[in-house]
């Protein structure tokens, strides 16, 4: 049966199940323990694959003919067919979702906690009120979701907006959902401090990084440059006495983090170093991939207004996501944390190109 782009195209699958039956049959490949343990796991992934495929294939059949028998005479048959049709069209559904995820590779960022660093963009302090509804949309989502939420560092505006903002989102399937929500978010509204009605157009840039474990990247002493100071708040007021904030500057690569939201040094210090080491891990792989720059800068552009994902057009209630087309209403119950519509889709949609990516015939 032909692939369509609703049905990707196993070909190349099946073929390679044939030779790791092969392979994993001849007894010289278990002189190498490693290679044969690698070869054993993905037979079980490709052959996973190619049953989902096959029962595809089955229902498809068993429903290509129930469809040639609604076309009788004979009332009984066409009323029997009629009943496997409705049965069979969203089985077809079911077995369609399960084969594009099971030809997909399990990524093993999916499972981690995310880290959520949010900035103000072009647009002055609108862009940093924006930025805060971001911020509230985000700890509103991740709490429906019954995931935990802890703020790693915040820096207010001067009006009560915020800065940058790092959230730390603990659950599982944290990343794997928040991923694409990184990028460029325009904001299309009329301030309240705009006395003639005229809108704006302001911006707020959105980073998604899976939180780095501790023995993953090794931090030197002499490679830190800490430094602490007076938290402030906003307007720059000192809202503690004591010298509570940190700022921890990686020399080798150059960066740097502060923060300042907890009242005692020690655990803003851990806080530092935690979003430290998730930035380096993002810095070493985006190395790996050849990335000219770290993937935070890849993720989230300048923050210019032309360079956006997603525009929130307030006067005409209504978001829209660029990189899937999908338009939805209601901005604020979106900002409320009512998010699912969106991260769902985008979620649904990645899934899809990756798998069309994997099957796609190579030339």
């Amino acid at each position: 049966m032909s692939a369509s782009p609703l049905r990707p195209d196993l070909t190349g699958f099946r073929r390679r199940l044939a030779e790791l039956e092969g392979l994993l049959a001849d007894p010289a490949t278990f002189a190498d323990n490693r290679r044969a343990a690698a070869l054993g796991a993905e037979l079980r992934f490709t052959s996973k694959a190619v049953k989902a495929d096959d029962a595809l294939v089955a229902l498809e059949k068993e429903l290509a003919e129930s469809r040639a028998l609604a076309g009788e005479a004979d009332v009984e048959i066409r009323a029997m067919a009629a009943e496997e049709i409705a049965r069979l069209e969203p089985a077809v559904e079911v077995a369609r979702e399960q084969l594009i995820r099971s030809i997909i590779p399990v990524n093993p960022d999916d499972s981690r906690n995310a880290l959520v660093e949010i900035r103000a963009g072009t647009g002055g302090e609108e862009a940093s009120l924006f930025a805060a509804e971001l911020l509230r949309a985000y700890t509103r989502f991740a709490e429906k979701k019954g995931w935990k939420c802890e703020l790693m560092s915040l820096s207010h505006s001067d009006l009560g907006g915020v800065r940058d903002a790092v959230l730390l989102i603990e659950g599982e399937g944290a990343t794997a959902l928040l991923r694409h929500e990184a990028g460029v978010h325009r904001v299309q509204r009329v301030p309240a401090t705009e006395a003639s009605g005229r809108v704006h157009t302001s911006a707020a840039t959105v980073a998604v990084l899976p939180e780095a474990e501790e023995a993953e990247v090794v931090l030197k002493p002499e490679d830190l440059d800490m430094s602490v100071a007076r938290a402030s708040g906003a307007g720059g007021q000192h809202v503690n006495k004591t010298e509570s904030a940190v700022q921890i500057i990686h020399k080798p690569t150059g960066l740097m983090v502060y923060c300042a939201d907890e009242r005692s040094q020690l655990r803003n210090r851990v806080k530092a170093l935690r979003v430290l080491r998730s930035r380096l891990l993002d810095l070493t792989r985006a190395k790996e991939r050849e990335a000219r720059a770290d993937a935070r800068k890849t993720q989230v552009g300048s923050g210019d207004r032309s360079e956006r994902i997603r525009t929130y057009n307030f006067p005409q209630n209504r978001i829209t996501d660029h990189r899937i087309d999908l338009t939805v209403h209601g901005i604020e119950q979106v900002l409320e944390g009512n998010l699912d519509q969106l991260v769902d889709a985008l979620f649904e949609a990645d899934l899809r190109e990756r798998a069309e990516a994997i099957t796609r015939p190579t030339a």
